[in-house]
């Protein structure tokens, strides 16, 4: 059996559906809060401090993208992952802007509880230790204490997802890395869907914010995968 660790805040107005996701995330020994609306959200996230938000995204009293934005703004370090029905391609980038996944309903609940797991996995990493050294590559500096991200002296803001991959590409920096290893070591994928996007979808990201601050950082192996300059 799957041990958990953490708290997952599940936001979902279908009482049914939170309640299978609670017995199923508690099975597995995660500590589960549940609410139904964008309010009770709110207000359990400030009084607990959850390590997880998984999020339905059309809720009675509001967006759950926008929801999604607000916890991150008062918690960057949190997990956040979409539940919804809406499967577009627009609703999945837009969401990935700034989550961490996003699963579509209806849903095999032993595979939201393992995306949950592989999420926490990597925006928590086991090996960070106190007072690390920072990881540096040129003008770029992490610190893996505080889980900050600074290029020429000046502050990148990342999501825990885009953090897990550029600390990847660092710490193999002078190589290219293939694109199923990333996803091996960042996203926990064991089997690589063939179809999968998500490693362009973030290298995208990661080169918009990287390189308004200097000259192009990653560099693409075409049929291979990814590295830094």
């Amino acid at each position: 059996m799957t041990t958990g660790s953490g708290t997952v805040l599940v936001v979902e107005d279908e009482e049914s559906i939170a309640d299978v996701l609670a017995i199923a995330l508690r099975y597995h020994r995660f500590e589960v809060m549940t609410a139904g609306t964008v309010r009770e959200a709110l207000t359990l996230a400030e009084r607990t401090l959850p390590d997880c938000a998984l999020l339905d995204i059309m809720l009675p009293d509001g967006d759950g993208r926008a929801l999604g934005r607000r916890l991150r703004e008062r918690r960057p370090d949190l997990a956040v992952v979409f539940l919804t029905a809406r499967d577009s391609p627009a609703e999945i980038v837009g969401a990935l802007g700034f989550g961490d996944d996003y699963i579509t309903k209806p849903f095999n609940i032993d595979e939201v509880v393992a995306r949950i797991t592989a999420v926490l996995r990597r925006t928590r990493p086991a090996d960070v230790l106190p007072q690390r050294p920072p990881l540096r590559y040129g003008d770029l500096e992490l610190d893996e204490t505080t889980y900050s991200v600074h290029r020429a002296g000046r502050s990148v803001e990342l999501t825990p997802t885009e953090y897990a991959l550029l600390r990847f590409l660092v710490r193999n920096g002078g190589r290219i890395v293939p694109k199923e290893e990333l996803l091996r070591h960042v996203w926990q994928y064991e089997h690589t869907p063939p179809e999968s996007t998500v490693v362009e979808t973030y290298i995208s990201y990661l080169r918009r914010k990287l390189d308004a601050l200097g000259p192009p950082l990653i560099t693409t192996r075409r049929g291979v995968g990814y590295g830094l300059a």
